[in-house]
C-alpha cells in the first residue's frame, strides 16, 4: 500500500463519499427507530457487523485474538463504544438529525481538550484554540435554540455525551497498547465488548420491537454493512493511505450533509440558529484539525 503525502482527487472523492455515507446513516437510524428500540437496534448492528468483520478477517488471514497487552485498552474502548451508541441512537430518537449531528460531530472539541491535558505533544496552538472557541460557540448556539423542529434538551445532551465517548475511544487508542494492533482487531473488540452491554441495557428499557416494517429491517441491514463493518474499515484504510490531518479535515462535511439530508428527506425545520451553529462547528473543526 502506497502512503501518500497529500489528499489527491481520489482521496477527495472517497472522503466526501465517506462523509455522505455517515451523514445518511443519521437519517437511517432516525427512521429505523420507528421499528426497533434504539439500543436494541444498536446491539443488533454490533452483532451483524461482527459477523461480517470476522468473515473479512478470516478471508485475509488476520488473527481474531487481541494481544494480552492490549486487553485492557480493548475492553475500555468497547465499553465506550457501547455507551457512544446508547447515547447517539437515543438522541436521534428524541431530537432532530440536524441537531444531533451538529452536537455529535463536535467530538474534536473534547478530544483536543483531553489531549491537551494528557498528551504532552498535543498542546493547543492558538489556531486550534480559535477553532475550539468557534466550535464550542456552535454547540452552545445549537443547544440554546429550542424552536427548530423537534427540539429535545435530553436528546441534545445525549448527542454531546455520544461525542465525548467517541473522543474517549480515540484517546484510548492513542494512550494504550491498542494502538499497536491492526484496525480490524480494534473494531472487532469494540463490537464484541459492546454487544452484551447494549443487549442488557436494551432489556432494561422495555419493549425491543416497535412497529416493525420492511423499511426498518432494510435500515438495520444498511447500518450493519455500510456503516458497522465496511464503513469503519474504509475509514481505517483512508487513515493508512492519507495524512491523518487531511482525513480529519473532512469531518466537517458529515454534519453539513446530515443537516441537509434531515431537511430534504425528513422535512426537518432548520432555523437560522441551526444553520449558524453548523457554520461555527464546521469552521471550528477545520481549524482544530489543521496541521
Amino acid at each position: 500500500m502506497i502512503r501518500k503525502t497529500h489528499i489527491d482527487l481520489i482521496g477527495v472523492v472517497a472522503l466526501t463519499a465517506f462523509a455522505m455515507n455517515f451523514a445518511l446513516n443519521q437519517v437511517v437510524v432516525k427512521v429505523s427507530n420507528g421499528g426497533f428500540q434504539p439500543v436494541f437496534m444498536a446491539a443488533l448492528r454490533s452483532i451483524g457487523a461482527a459477523v461480517v468483520l470476522v468473515a473479512w478477517m478470516r478471508a485475509r488471514g488476520i488473527s481474531l485474538r487481541l494481544p494480552r497487552a492490549s486487553l485492557v485498552g480493548g475492553v475500555l474502548a468497547g465499553t465506550l463504544f457501547a455507551f457512544e451508541f446508547i447515547f447517539l441512537f437515543n438522541a436521534l430518537d428524541l431530537t432532530t438529525v440536524s441537531r444531533a449531528s451538529i452536537l455529535f460531530y463536535a467530538m474534536p472539541i473534547w478530544l483536543a481538550l483531553a489531549s491537551h491535558v494528557l498528551l504532552p505533544g498535543e498542546r493547543l496552538s492558538r489556531t486550534r484554540m480559535a477553532g475550539m472557541a468557534l466550535a464550542m460557540a456552535g454547540v452552545v448556539l445549537a443547544v440554546a435554540d429550542r424552536g427548530a423542529g423537534q427540539a429535545s434538551l435530553a436528546g441534545d445532551l445525549m448527542a454531546i455525551a455520544a461525542g465525548m465517548c467517541w473522543a474517549g475511544i480515540a484517546l484510548c487508542v492513542r494512550i494504550t497498547p491498542l494502538s499497536d494492533v491492526p484496525a480490524e482487531q480494534q473494531l472487532l473488540w469494540q463490537l464484541l465488548i459492546s454487544t452484551p452491554i447494549l443487549l442488557i441495557t436494551a432489556l432494561g428499557l422495555g419493549d425491543l420491537i416497535r412497529d416493525l416494517q420492511p423499511v426498518h429491517i432494510a435500515g438495520l441491514a444498511y447500518q450493519i454493512i455500510a456503516i458497522g463493518s465496511i464503513g469503519f474499515l474504509a475509514w481505517f484504510w483512508l487513515l493508512k493511505v492519507y495524512p491523518a490531518s487531511g482525513v480529519a479535515s473532512f469531518s466537517f462535511l458529515s454534519p453539513v450533509f446530515a443537516v441537509l439530508l434531515g431537511w430534504l428527506i425528513l422535512g426537518e425545520q432548520v432555523g437560522i440558529s441551526i444553520w449558524a451553529a453548523l457554520g461555527l462547528v464546521a469552521a471550528g473543526l477545520l481549524l482544530i484539525n489543521r496541521r
